[in-house]
């Protein structure tokens, strides 16, 4: 039986960008054990995923806040031991950073990554014993795919398929709700406050009940004022990843910008409209089964019509 390591930590996005890559290489090779290792915040989503048979959390932005403090040099050391005890026959870092790459340098096993072309950060490349050329211009997903096929030995082919079952997720039915995804670190990938506004409130006037998840107290804000201006809408709790899955598994529609839950409602096959406004969906936009729009792109901000236009046939289903 082969033992296969994957390193794609961070951030949500790239996580849920790897799945495709992981439920391929499941389906060829269907008798290896598979490990993961990911960002300690994600790692209860990961373990949602019924092809990994493990997953090995790594809090490198927590150590980052605090990098001479007791407790980080124990858990950093615990991180080392655990990644170490145990031979794999391939290590495969499709996140191309530094960082990883020196993950990857700590297993044992034959170690996978992009070359100095391909990579995002060259200084990466070097800690590999073998390295892969994979077009920088694919989108994520494809380039995933990609090494992790050329890794492995195998051609990727065939729809994409990220693993997850929403229908299970989602529980039981309960009433209708949307969820408007407006949070994200980049401030140029933004939309307006108050088209958030003017799209909820047109939603809310059709009944429809509205969640604003968030996570950080600037996106609660954010929420906070987006909801208050629109009838009826909430902004839930903050939740563990795996519970906001469960959550947008359930929901009737998803609008969201470009930002890592609008990914993870994708991976959930649930209706959604993209907003595109800083960045490029042919590198990095929403791909799956599920019934998506995209509106908007880099340099070009949608107007609340074109959502709506867009939205329309999700809420005629």
């Amino acid at each position: 039986m082969a033992n296969i390591l994957f390193i794609k930590t961070s951030s949500l996005g790239d996580v849920i960008h790897h799945m495709p890559a992981i439920a391929e290489a499941r389906r060829h090779l269907p008798d290896a054990r598979f490990a993961w290792v990911v960002e300690e915040a994600f790692a209860p989503l990961v373990r949602l995923h019924p092809a990994v048979d493990e997953v090995i959390p790594v809090a490198a932005r927590r150590w980052r806040r605090a990098p001479l403090s007791a407790s980080t040099w124990t858990d950093v050391r615990d991180f080392v031991r655990h990644i170490r005890s145990r031979r794999h026959d391939e290590v495969v870092d499709t996140q191309g950073l530094l960082r990883t790459a020196l993950m990857a340098r700590l297993a044992h096993g034959r170690r996978h990554g992009y070359d100095r072309h391909s990579i995002r950060e060259s200084l990466a490349s070097p800690f590999y014993d073998v390295r892969h050329r994979i077009s920088r211009s694919l989108h994520a997903i494809a380039r995933n795919r990609a090494l992790t096929g050329r890794a492995l030995g195998y051609a990727p082919e065939g729809a994409i398929d990220f693993g997850l079952e929403g229908a299970k997720l989602a529980g039981p039915a309960a009433a209708p709700y949307g969820v408007l995804l407006h949070a994200t670190a980049r401030p140029e990938k933004q939309w307006p406050e108050e088209r958030w506004v003017a799209l909820g409130c047109d939603l809310a006037a059709r009944g429809v009940e509205l969640l604003l998840p968030w996570g950080s107290e600037p996106e609660r804000l954010r929420s906070e004022r987006i909801a208050a201006g629109i009838p009826g809408a909430r902004v839930p709790e903050r939740r563990p990843v795996d519970a906001v899955a469960r959550r947008i598994a359930g929901a009737q529609f998803v609008v969201g910008v470009d930002t890592g839950l609008l990914h993870l409602a994708t991976a959930l096959a649930v209706p959604l409209v993209a907003i595109f406004v800083g960045s490029e969906p042919g590198l990095t936009g929403p791909m799956g089964r599920g019934p998506i729009a995209i509106v908007g792109r880099k340099g070009a901000m949608p107007a609340i019509g074109e959502v709506l236009a867009a939205l329309n046939p999700l809420l005629g289903r």
